[in-house]
């Protein structure tokens, strides 16, 4: 089922024009070929010279489509035009995620598969002209991959604090130690950001501890790769984790000024956060139409799925989940776009609603489609444990949930109450 997009009356007519392109090259190149592009989710059952020629036949077609899409104007939409990207304003390119979620897959052939995405953001902003060139425009132009490497196994990944993995001066360079996990991309990526805590004896990068992201080329002496982390029951992923081991960089490595490496992350965090949350309603807008037509057509004791009650009732649930959840995100971004002061409580608010109801809305899809909704002939199985792994990743809802207290409680001590019509 095509995604079924129109224009909206109140929004600014370029961001109206994107979002029509990208349906309708959605519709047109990548929904009909789904199958084709991912067909190695789908390939049990064959033999090996049969797996490698259908590996080859999606890697053929992926790289055709990426080609259309830079003919069609919409490669790399996060980053400025002088990058080969769209130049596309924050609200702009939120509008545009929601579409391409729709479509398995999409994001990748549009040039903004995360982590690449996000790292390519950060050395727009913070890397030297000399970073751009050695590491920037290799991974704008696919000639590299990249990863980001911030979380540890013995430490929350939600409070950056705790963050133990050191990099101290040894002249012209940084050593580096520490044990991270679920770097992602770690299989493929030629480089890692890392996030360090700088330490330089000399004192002439300032004083010991200071959060810094550091560039990491994977192939470096002492980076060693322990494993790709197994997620739900699958034995192996692209999550890595990682051991650096007195791993020397030049300090030429460092990405920004030592002591910026907290920013940076938020920076990177809180756009990403209303982009995951875009991201997750064109997937439960997928999951809806997929769920709804299966009503249409499935017979089951003596009628449609369509006429039961129980189906009726999570048609009724999904569609206020869906419109609930990309309002609420809209609102946020808009705020965002505004710089309104309260748009760190709105994000964190879609932040924890969002996933759990992208959860209920998939959910419900799975029960309506029985068996097939867990097979691999479906993105929804896939969707179910994105669902779920959203309430973790970018800070756990319990965080947010917090930081919304405490927010909306500060506003009350100071005499005044929240203002719900802003």
């Amino acid at each position: 089922m095509a995604i079924n997009v129109t224009p909206i009356p109140a929004l600014d007519p370029e961001i109206n024009d994107i979002r029509r392109r990208t349906a309708d090259f959605i519709n047109a190149e990548i929904l009909p070929n789904e199958e084709t592009l991912w067909r190695s989710r789908r390939e049990g059952g064959l033999t090996e010279d049969e797996r490698e020629h259908s590996r080859r036949q999606s890697i053929e077609l992926r790289e055709e489509i990426k080609v259309k899409v830079n003919q069609a104007g919409l490669w790399a939409p996060h980053l400025p035009k002088e990058y080969g990207g769209m130049g596309l304003d924050f609200l702009s390119l939120a509008y545009m995620y929601e579409i391409l979620a729709y479509a398995v897959g999409a994001s990748t052939l549009f040039g903004i598969a995360a982590p690449n995405s996000g790292n390519a953001s950060i050395l727009v902003k913070y890397g030297t002209e000399e970073q751009k060139r050695k590491w920037l425009i290799p991974l704008i132009e696919g000639e590299m991959e990249s990863g980001f490497s911030m979380t540890e196994p013995d430490h929350a990944g939600s409070d950056p604090r705790s963050i133990e993995t050191e990099a101290v001066r040894d002249g012209e360079h940084w050593v580096i130690n520490g044990h991270k996990w679920f770097t992602s991309n770690g299989i493929d990526a030629n480089f890692f950001i890392v996030m360090c805590r700088a330490n330089d004896p000399t004192g002439e990068l300032g004083k010991p501890g200071q959060m810094t992201q550091i560039i990491v080329p994977t192939d470096a002496a002492g980076v060693n790769i322990i494993r790709g982390i197994g997620i739900f029951g699958h034995s192996t992923s692209d999550h890595c984790e990682i051991k650096y081991e007195n791993v020397r960089v030049p300090i030429e490595n460092t990405l920004g000024q030592v002591g910026q490496g907290h920013q940076a992350a938020q920076d990177r965090l809180g756009a990403g956060r209303v982009y995951h949350c875009m991201n997750s309603v064109g997937q439960m807008w997928r999951a809806f139409d997929l769920m709804v037509e299966r009503t249409l057509t499935r017979q089951v004791h003596g009628g449609l799925l369509k006429d039961k009650q129980f189906v009726q009732g999570f048609i009724a649930e999904s569609y206020m989940d869906v419109q609930s959840a990309r309002l609420m995100t809209i609102n946020a971004a808009e705020k965002v776009a505004n710089g309104d002061p309260d748009a760190r409580t709105a994000i964190s608010a879609i932040k924890v609603f969002v996933p759990a109801a992208y959860h209920r809305v998939v959910d419900r899809a799975i029960q309506v489609w029985g068996g097939a909704g867990v097979s691999n002939d479906l993105p929804l199985s896939q969707m179910y444990l994105t669902a779920r792994v959203l309430r973790l990743a970018d800070g756990p809802d319990e965080v947010h949930k917090i930081l919304i207290a405490k927010n909306i409680l500060h506003r009350y001590e100071d005499g005044e109450s929240w203002n719900f019509g802003n």
